[in-house]
């Protein structure tokens, strides 16, 4: 299984679907916290190309968002990325 990494930040609708969904799939995960840490937000935005969390990765491969991940699920293909 790949290692799971989700960034975070409090009372953020959109990262608490992103780990329901996780968890729904039984994937143990990561959370880091990046509310407040401008260097690790300005490293996400560099490597996902997106600003919004919440931002998921399996291993080095970054998935995006929930939205990505949940449209990664309805085509059947989050699974598979999350074995690794």
């Amino acid at each position: 299984m790949a290692h799971v990494r989700v960034y975070t930040k409090a009372n953020c609708p959109f990262c608490v679907r992103a780990k329901a969904l996780l968890g729904k799939k039984g994937v143990p995960y990561e959370e880091i916290d990046a509310e407040g840490n401008d260097d690790l937000r300005v490293w996400l935005a560099e490597t996902s190309g997106q600003k919004t969390l919440p931002q998921i990765f399996a291993g080095e491969r970054s998935l995006g968002g929930f939205s990505d991940i949940d449209a990664l699920d309805r085509k059947g293909e989050l699974d598979a990325i999350l074995r690794g």
